[in-house]
């Protein structure tokens, strides 16, 4: 098994997922090889990669050994994980590309290329509106304050981020607004999301629900955030606590989950609150 992830030198050890699932294919007697993004190419059409030997450990002070890099072709293996973090941007899609190649060569790739490309994190929600809060993709700076104006505060950020990162919550007559809404959409150039602020937040956090091949696994995790903090982001400061799925994340799996499934979207993280 592959995966293509990001410097795992530089992953936190206590939270990142992609070192749980490589712990577990190890125990289950796969073979690890380990990829970032600058080791894939294309030679003729074929998806090649500058593959290492990688082996795991549940070791805080050191997680990983890798082997010297070989290269080969991406359909020597039977499974390869995708499982480089955003941003979005044209270097991910050139990634995609790559690795559908593999997938033609017959190589199961997770989660599938097009997949990922079709269904960005934050506007494919705009499939599910039963499922989310009042929600805004625009460029327009104008609209941003007529929607601001509308629900009163409100969370502004950008497309493509994640961790956290330049996510701003604006009340109606504050300062601020106008700069954020420039600064987010580079003065109009850029597209950027804005949502009605829901305060329970503050209290129960934001919730991580996993689902796996369209089906929930039985706990989430509830992301409160640190205080002076409005941000759910464990990157950001947040406090991670385990608990029971309940009857919205039920629905909301249900709602959402086989149309993921139905995608190739194998391994996908829901946030509600």
């Amino acid at each position: 098994m592959g995966v293509v992830m990001d410097p795992i030198a530089a992953i936190s050890y206590a939270k990142d997922s992609t070192l749980a699932m490589l712990l577990a294919a190890q125990a289950r007697g796969f073979e690890l090889s380990y990829l970032e993004q600058r080791d894939l190419l294309l030679r003729d059409g074929v998806a090649l990669g500058r593959m290492r030997a990688l082996s795991v450990r549940a070791d805080p002070a050191g997680w990983f050994t890798l082997g010297e890099p070989a290269l080969g072709p991406l359909s020597s293996l039977d499974c390869l994980l995708m499982r480089k973090d955003p941003p979005f941007d044209i270097e991910y899609i050139y990634t995609t590309y790559i690795l559908e190649r593999a997938e033609a060569a017959g190589v199961r790739v997770v989660n599938r290329p097009q997949g990922l490309r079709d269904m960005n994190e934050k506007v494919y929600t705009a499939a599910f509106p039963q499922c989310c809060a009042a929600t805004l993709v625009t460029r327009d700076m104008a609209d941003m304050a007529a929607f601001l104006h509308e629900q009163g505060k409100v969370v502004v950020k950008p497309l493509h981020g994640m961790g956290g990162r330049s996510i701003f919550v604006l009340e109606q007559g504050d300062v601020n607004a106008r700069v954020v809404f420039e600064t987010l959409t580079d003065y109009g150039q850029r597209f950027a999301i804005v949502q009605r602020y829901l305060p329970e937040i503050a209290q129960t956090g934001d919730s991580r629900v996993l689902l796996v091949d369209g089906e929930p696994v039985p706990y989430a995790l509830a992301r409160i955030p640190a205080g002076g903090d409005h941000r759910g982001n464990l990157a950001a400061g947040a406090r991670g606590v385990a608990r029971p799925l309940n009857d919205r994340d039920r629905w909301l799996a249900g709602e959402i989950g086989p149309t993921l499934a139905a995608k190739g979207m194998l391994f996908v993280g829901l946030d509600d609150l």
